[in-house]
């Protein structure tokens, strides 16, 4: 079994490079609730805490990425209200360049997150000035996102404009479909790589391949995803790491064991540090063996954005 151990946050000379990475997607604030236990159907719970944070999947992996060293810009919006200040504290704070974050009249958008003892959380995502961030919007950005060696896309924009920023790019495209949302076969193979856990890789193959069976398990979903033309994948397992794979095989990497306080952001932060090194020059599988623990260092505190490391922190490492 691993165990867990722990050492400073220096990346290899690889990721000296400098990078940009662009990310193209959700800024949010997050109504965080905490609850012993996650309510049935029809049930009211007490709660035991409220607070507010920035939060958005786009905004977390760009504040994850920036924190890691990487020279990061995001294109995205937010609304004329007060709830746009706090969303876009922490991208300040971490030195994410704004200028492409365009102000709407819609109100900014809001994450509805509950997190229970087990550190397992719920997500309720009201998109808000997002729904905006058509393909007419980020065209108004495509010399930024031509500009960049990576740029990161998610699920919380609409299609249009997530297939719009695929086709300006002349970098790589980090795609963290998540949640999933009906694309393009065209625009999914234009990830490399394409970033989803178990559940969200069974619902892009079905997209990719509807009239055949999807699998169960992990390995065989990877590889059928690379069959239908995606050039890499990366498969996200939680506290069991992640499998990453492209044109020269897939590898399994595990993640080191840290007792979980609350999970809401992981990925997202997984896949900044993923974006990270992969503009700074690192190879997809080293850049999976970081970011996992990343991920796995996110999980030990609470909130999203907040529980994110700085190269100054030390990360858990998996020793066999």
């Amino acid at each position: 079994m691993s165990h867990l151990a722990t050492s400073a946050l220096t990346p290899p000379a690889s990721t000296a490079a400098p990078g940009l990475v662009v990310v193209v997607g959700s800024i949010n604030l997050d109504q965080l609730i905490r609850v012993h236990r996650h309510p049935k159907p029809g049930e009211t719970l007490i709660g035991t805490s409220m607070e507010f944070l920035p939060g958005g999947k786009g905004a977390n992996q760009a504040v994850a990425a920036a924190q890691l060293g990487a020279s990061v810009r995001m294109v995205g919006a937010v609304g004329r209200d007060s709830q746009a200040d706090v969303a876009t504290a922490i991208l300040t704070d971490a030195g994410v360049d704004q200028s492409a974050v365009r102000t709407v009249d819609e109100p900014t958008g809001l994450a509805l997150v509950s997190v229970d003892d087990d550190g397992e959380n719920t997500i309720v995502v009201v998109p808000g000035a997002n729904a905006l961030m058509g393909a007419e919007t980020v065209q108004a950005s495509a010399g930024i996102i031509a500009a960049a060696a990576v740029v990161v896309l998610q699920g919380e924009i609409p299609a249009d404009g997530i297939a719009e920023a695929a086709r300006l790019a002349t970098g790589r495209v980090v795609l963290n479909l998540a949640p999933v949302i009906e694309l393009d076969a065209e625009t999914i193979r234009r990830a490399d790589p394409l970033v989803v856990n178990e559940h969200e890789a069974a619902l892009v193959l079905a997209q990719l391949e509807p009239h055949r069976v999807v699998p169960t398990d992990d390995g065989e979903l990877v590889s059928r995803l690379l069959e239908t033309g995606v050039a890499s994948v990366v498969l996200t397992r939680g506290a069991k790491g992640a499998i990453c794979a492209d044109g020269d095989g897939a590898k399994t990497v595990p993640s080191p064991t840290v007792v979980a306080v609350d999970s809401a952001g992981a990925g997202d932060a997984f896949v900044g540090a993923l974006s990270a090194q992969l503009a700074g020059g690192m190879s997809l599988h080293e850049a999976v063996r970081l970011a996992v623990r990343v991920g796995a260092f996110a999980v030990q505190s609470r909130g999203t954005q907040t529980s994110y490391p700085t190269m100054a922190d030390v990360l858990p490492t998996v020793n066999a």
